[in-house]
């Protein structure tokens, strides 16, 4: 028997290929405004909505660059590049929804993105219609890694926590998840797990078609 009522998604670098365009789109502002390598900075906005991330850009950018400016031309680079092409899939996520679906397993997205935004994303990329709810981090006062984001998407599903199955790329997001008391695979994307979030103690694949297989060998 499946232990799982309902399945909890992140979003972006983990159904969607879309952090390394957020990645180059970060680079070009850093060329904009002549900053040079970023790249820890951007590794610490993985995850996070948009209120922290805000906080992020305000400690790690140079005085000189205001973080409003910085953000505002970063987000306008990321939206150019997503709208020349459908946005990608990661590898095995179509997979993974169809098998959930034929199971009976409730799917739902937890992102720290806008929830508008992230309805568009899943629109664009034809998999919207997989999901029984779409929660994003507008619609909860902290993010990730506070549970809150899961814990209302569980309860919107009207599921308990502990009876759901969190999947997560990012440390912020893994971090969550074990705090909502969910079960936690984690299939990391640009950023790979650090020592201190294994002794978490969660699952770590490297695709989402070894989530299917563990769906699948769990019953």
């Amino acid at each position: 028997m499946i232990p799982f009522q309902a399945v909890i998604c992140d979003m972006d670098g983990l159904l969607l290929d879309t952090e390394s365009i957020a990645f180059a789109a970060f680079k070009e502002t850093c060329g904009h405004f002549k900053i040079g390598d970023r790249k820890e900075l951007f590794m610490k906005c993985i995850g996070a909505n948009q209120t922290l991330g805000e906080k992020i850009l305000m400690k790690g950018l140079p005085k000189r660059v205001d973080f409003q400016s910085f953000s505002s031309i970063w987000y306008a680079n990321y939206r150019k590049r997503i709208h020349r092409k459908p946005l990608p899939l990661k590898e095995g996520a179509l997979n993974l929804l169809n098998h959930l679906s034929s199971r009976q397993i409730s799917a739902a997205v937890a992102t720290s993105s806008k929830t508008e935004t992230a309805v568009e994303k899943l629109q664009n990329t034809g998999i919207l219609h997989l999901f029984k709810v779409v929660v994003g981090g507008d619609q909860v006062e902290r993010s990730k890694p506070y549970p809150d984001i899961f814990l209302k998407t569980a309860e919107r599903v009207g599921v308990n926590p502990k009876e759901c199955l969190a999947l997560e790329d990012s440390e912020n997001g893994v971090r969550a998840a074990v705090a909502a008391g969910m079960t936690v695979i984690q299939v990391p994307d640009l950023v790979p797990p650090s020592k201190a979030l294994i002794e978490l103690g969660h699952t770590i694949l490297k695709s989402l078609n070894d989530v299917t297989v563990y769906l699948s060998e769990c019953g």
